[in-house]
């Protein structure tokens, strides 16, 4: 098939609707939707029977960053800090220790077990080594899997974090792998500095992304989300152009930004629900179009040994070691082990030696997919069930709303009262959005020089505007008195 711009289009906007119809028809079978859209891919691709002629591992490389930037930053926006502050450490040992012991104990298996020099042997571990954020946020909430003990905030910045390191790690030994008169040790300041600077990167301008959405008014509500996108997008490149890792920057900048006050927050969450859903079918059909069948049949044999250790041991060796000073169930642990799901993350990481020239890339790539479909298949279908095999998960009566869940629904009121701020009030000048407001309380409108106005959190209050307050009791609405500085 000679293709244009026309047969792209209708070719792309196939394969989007397929996929979201085998995806939907797969739920219903307990598989995950991220396999059919692998699936559909590998059956469009160069040796399916959709035929259509893709080898082009930049422009994989590049789709794939850039999905990989949003499904990172929409994380970020859904993570509740109150919830994930009392596990903070156990998943920063997780996303360090915890990546570094499973790509160490991966590349000494490959290293045994083939003819890779230990270099080789160190990149596929590393590819391999970090929990896939996708994989686990859609799976933990397609599946409506509730977890005691904290265990699914544990899950989710692990996975939300740990890819920094995942991203380094294959950025290094892909660099050792090609230079190999370069030693290990000259790198650390390379590694030390990707973080460093990534965490400072993403906490500062996340804070800068903050005041530019509050501060800018913007005629329309549809282009908060759009603004949202060029901020996460320069945040990404920003901390790249410095020398820092744009991972982790993005997914610190959406944490930040998701646990703050922001005008259209709603909007902007279900904005980028939607463009999340979007990057996932388009990363994985574009990966999936970039495998060749032909080429992966060899090296099942030795990509399902490699899965088996990473999923039976080298996981669960981490996990139990980086946990070991903290005060956490054996049952939790082996748990947080199962969840280890390797998914788009990996595939992408193992086009850096594609795009480098690596002898062996294509050996890589074909493994890394191949353990990234056996995961997604064994792990993500029976996630539910080893969840009550090993008790940790929640009845459906008791199961708690998520951050995002509180976020995008109206809370009961049951008091409402007007309140007419004085002439000189201390709030005169103030957005609503600036005054702390509890997130349980709505002003309904601002009544101003006899006039009704629908109040937004960009609205600037005035002295001798009359508001009606609705809130959950009286308990909340002593605060907002306070919020007004009027006791």
């Amino acid at each position: 098939m000679h293709l244009t711009i026309e047969n792209i289009l209708l070719i792309g906007s196939t394969l989007l609707i397929i996929s979201i119809l085998a995806g939907k028809t797969s739920y219903k079978f307990g598989v995950p939707t991220l396999i059919f859209f692998l699936l559909v891919g590998m059956l469009a691709g160069s040796e399916g029977i959709g035929r259509i002629p893709f080898d082009d591992p930049k422009l994989a490389q590049f789709i794939g960053l850039l999905a990989f930037s949003f499904i990172l930053f929409s994380g970020g926006l859904e993570t509740d800090w109150k919830s994930t502050r009392p596990i903070l450490w156990q998943g920063v040992a997780l996303s360090t220790a915890g990546i570094l012991l499973t790509a160490g104990s991966v590349a000494a298996f490959v290293w045994y077990l083939t003819d890779f020099t230990i270099y080789e042997s160190l990149l596929l571990g590393s590819i391999v080594s970090s929990t896939d954020v996708a994989a686990v946020f859609s799976i933990l909430r397609a599946k409506s899997v509730s977890l005691k003990h904290n265990l699914r905030p544990t899950l989710e910045l692990e996975s939300g974090s740990n890819d920094a390191m995942a991203n380094v790690l294959t950025v290094v030994f892909t660099g050792l792998v090609v230079n190999q008169d370069q030693n290990l040790t000259d790198t650390i300041p390379f590694f030390l500095k990707q973080i460093l600077i990534g965490g400072a990167m993403g906490f500062l301008l996340g804070k800068a992304s903050r005041w530019m959405i509050n501060k800018i008014k913007l005629d329309f509500e549809g282009l908060y989300p759009v603004l949202v996108i060029g901020l996460m997008i320069f945040t990404f490149s920003a901390t790249d152009f410095a020398g820092g890792n744009g991972f982790l920057s993005i997914y610190i900048c959406g944490v930040y930004l998701g646990n703050h006050d922001l005008i259209h927050k709603k909007a902007i969450i279900k904005a980028f629900d939607g463009f999340v859903w979007l990057m996932q079918i388009v990363l994985f059909l574009t990966l999936g179009l970039l495998v060749f069948p032909s080429q992966m049949i060899p090296v099942i044999g030795i990509g399902l040994l490699i899965s088996a250790f990473l999923i039976f041991v080298a996981r669960p060796l981490a996990v139990f070691i980086s946990l070991a000073g903290f005060d956490i169930q054996n049952r939790s642990k082996w748990f947080i082990s199962w969840v280890g799901l390797r998914g788009a993350v990996p595939i992408v990481f193992a086009t850096y030696p594609l795009v480098a020239g690596i002898d062996k890339a294509n050996m890589i790539f074909h493994i890394v997919f191949f353990i990234s479909l056996t995961s997604v298949l064994i792990q993500g279908t029976t996630l539910p069930l080893v969840a009550r095999w090993l008790h940790v998960s929640l009845p459906d009566k008791v199961k708690p709303k998520t951050n995002t869940d509180i976020q995008l629904t109206e809370s009961v009121k049951s008091e409402m009262t007007e309140i007419i701020l004085p002439l000189n009030a201390s709030v005169s000048g103030k957005q609503i959005i600036d005054l702390g407001l509890p997130k349980t309380v709505s002003i309904a409108y601002v009544k101003r020089d006899g006039k009704y106005i629908t109040p937004g959190g960009s609205t600037t209050l005035q002295g001798n505007d009359k508001l009606l307050i609705l809130s959950e009791n009286k308990d909340t609405l002593s605060k907002v008195y306070e919020s007004l500085e009027l006791v």
